[in-house]
């Protein structure tokens, strides 16, 4: 999977996972006021309704309204702008064809990035067929050698280190970061996405950041031992 190239300020956010910060939450800290949550869960449920009724415009709404972070979502988990938008095309697709399935049970919002989510694990799967062929195939042929990659002009910056790190979680450790960490979603909605609890969010979320720690620490003493 690709990571390279995470829709995020990175510059801002590493030294907070590198250095043991605290995470800043600026919006979660704000608790809506009850009228304007009410208006937002009623403008989902509408808009929920007229997609089912087939009304196109309520489609332009929705993606309107959320357009933007599904790409940015999908482009974290596929890891390319491109396949990011044909991601973001086909749960559009999927919406449209199965908006009778969506009972209610999670915000409109929160199920359609259910099915974005899902998509993006298709398209990553199918991706790895691909490449999985492609190596049969190159291991049938008697390919010439090879030359030895270049050894990198500079030495890797803190956000190619973190990007390194990330690919080195499990699939599921590295989703739940990007939805939390990256995406902003709270782990009430990453559960419904992922189809897990919402303890098991939070324990895979802490199990992310501690192997993330891990590597990207320094050892300890490790300056000084060298120094003798």
């Amino acid at each position: 999977m690709g990571i390279m190239g995470l829709a995020l300020p990175w510059e801002t956010r590493i030294p907070a996972v590198a250095q043991r910060e605290r995470r800043v939450e600026p919006f979660r800290g704000q608790v809506a006021a009850p009228d304007a949550a009410e208006a937002g869960r009623a403008e989902d449920a509408a808009l929920a309704a007229a997609c089912r009724s087939g009304d196109l415009r309520a489609y332009e709404r929705l993606y309107s309204l959320h357009g933007a972070r599904m790409k940015n979502l999908a482009r974290n988990i596929l890891g390319s702008s491109t396949d990011a938008e044909d991601a973001v095309q086909e749960t559009f697709l999927k919406v449209q064809r199965g908006i009778a399935s969506f009972r209610g049970q999670s915000s409109f919002a929160t199920w359609t990035f259910r099915v974005l989510v899902n998509t993006c694990y298709d398209a990553r799967r199918s991706r790895l067929r691909k490449k999985e062929v492609a190596a049969d195939h190159e291991q049938q042929r008697d390919a010439a050698p090879r030359p030895e990659p270049r050894a990198p002009v500079a030495h890797p910056s803190l956000r190619m280190a973190l990007e390194r790190a990330l690919a080195k979680l499990t699939r599921h450790q590295r989703d739940v970061f990007l939805l939390y960490e990256v995406e902003g979603f709270r782990h009430a909605e990453i559960s419904s996405m992922l189809e897990i609890s919402e303890a098991a969010s939070k324990n895979t979320l802490f199990q992310a950041k501690k192997n993330l720690r891990q590597m990207l620490e320094p050892p300890r003493g490790g300056y000084a031992a060298g120094a003798r």
